[in-house]
């Protein structure tokens, strides 16, 4: 019997500050803890805290061959310079999750994709932290593509963060839930 062939390719991006390097160092680590073969290539600005940041991360259930994403599968926006950056490159079909937050109405997307928004930073809040908003999209994206769970990103939190903010993974852990269950909710 053979496997159903899994090959994501996504684009995480926002400003420096957003945790955007971190939601996408968080998705390969659970990806690569879940036995699935992942790349990861952040990417950020000189300026880092307000400058621009995006990750690319690539998980596959085969070999990858080239870690750089050209035009992505999906696509997590925090803020709305990487919308206009980033939007134009997602695949026809593909998944768009903004942070509906920060963005008030979304452009330059290429027919047949499916627009998401999430109040990244209400929910964030709820959750019990606005600096948690990362989590929020993550769980989005999660919730939406199935590839991993909330719980199986959750528990590769103690991986990715600093030992400083080890106290803050029940809050991240809730963001992600949270960010899954707005989806799923309005599925």
């Amino acid at each position: 019997m053979a496997t159903e062939r899994l090959y994501e390719e996504m684009v995480l991006a926002g400003f420096g500050g957003q945790g955007i390097v971190m939601a996408g160092k968080l998705l390969a680590q659970a990806a690569m803890r879940a036995g699935l073969e992942v790349t990861y290539m952040p990417s950020y600005g000189a300026e880092v805290r307000g400058g621009t940041a995006n990750c690319m991360v690539v998980v596959s259930n085969r070999p990858i061959a080239c870690p750089v994403v050209s035009a992505p599968n999906s696509l997590v926006i925090c803020n709305k310079a990487s919308l206009g950056k980033f939007a134009p490159r997602l695949r026809s079909g593909g998944l768009l999750i903004f942070n509906s937050s920060l963005i008030a109405n979304v452009h330059s997307v290429p027919e047949g994709v499916e627009v998401v928004g999430v109040p990244a930073e209400e929910i964030a809040i709820a959750a019990g932290s606005p600096k948690s908003a990362n989590m929020v999209m993550l769980g989005a994206y999660l919730g939406k593509r199935g590839i991993l769970s909330p719980e199986q990103a959750a528990n590769s939190l103690p991986d990715v963060l600093a030992a400083r903010h080890q106290k803050m993974i029940p809050v991240n852990a809730e963001a992600l839930r949270q960010g899954a269950n707005h989806v799923l909710c309005r599925a």
